[in-house]
């Protein structure tokens, strides 16, 4: 049972490398098995189709995310400094991505709905659940800095859309260029959107910017 367990996890993690490598289109079932080294049997008994496989790396890829977005957002410290620390790690974890691989990867969920949003109807209303996860989280962020009057927003939703969409749109123009000082001006737009260019506080409005 321990070398089945194993399988799964090795199908899953080639199948992510793969699909921020080469995207999920032409990705097929024989590159993925030999990637994670199982025979192909192995692949059907745990998922029914590459559609399934591409669910499960989504949702598993969600998990860690979330988590590590819970734990930025939902800290002490003021709240425009935790949507920095957002920005920061995001930048971070690009950078890394360069490092190990020679090219910004950009983020699997925004290349995944670029790719297969007008074809798997399945992949897009899970990716849509995910973003709007992603949303109602910086939405709250947003409502407690207009609370502390650190943001001058019409509407904390919109806003947050605006940042997401922001957060997303920067990382696109990372990988296209592959080049990650495209993320440079994330948290000066980032105030701007805000309102908050010079309510954030000192310390919060120079440096690197990034997620």
């Amino acid at each position: 049972m321990g070398r089945t367990s194993d399988a799964r996890e090795r199908i899953l993690a080639a199948a992510q490398t793969l699909i921020e490598l080469h995207g999920y289109s032409a990705l097929g079932v024989a590159e993925i098995c030999k990637a994670a080294g199982v025979p192909k049997g192995s692949f059907y008994y745990f998922f029914d189709s590459k559609e399934q496989l591409a669910l499960a790396v989504i949702d598993e890829h969600w998990a860690v995310q979330r988590g590590d977005w819970d734990r930025i957002l939902c800290g002490d410290d003021p709240p425009l400094q935790r949507l920095r620390r957002l920005f920061e790690a995001t930048e971070a974890g690009q950078r890394a991505g360069q490092r190990s691989c020679g090219t910004v990867s950009g983020c699997l969920f925004g290349n995944l709905a670029l790719e297969m949003s007008n074809q798997a109807e399945v992949l897009r209303g899970r990716l849509q659940e995910i973003f709007e996860a992603q949303v109602g989280m910086v939405e709250k962020v947003i409502a407690e800095a207009q609370e502390r009057g650190e943001a001058t927003v019409a509407d904390p939703l919109d806003a947050a859309r605006s940042v997401v969409a922001q957060l997303e749109g920067q990382v696109l123009f990372a990988k296209l260029y592959n080049d990650t000082r495209r993320l440079d001006a994330l948290w000066t737009n980032c105030l701007s959107l805000l309102g908050a260019t010079a309510a954030g506080g000192p310390g919060l409005q120079t440096g690197a910017a990034g997620e």
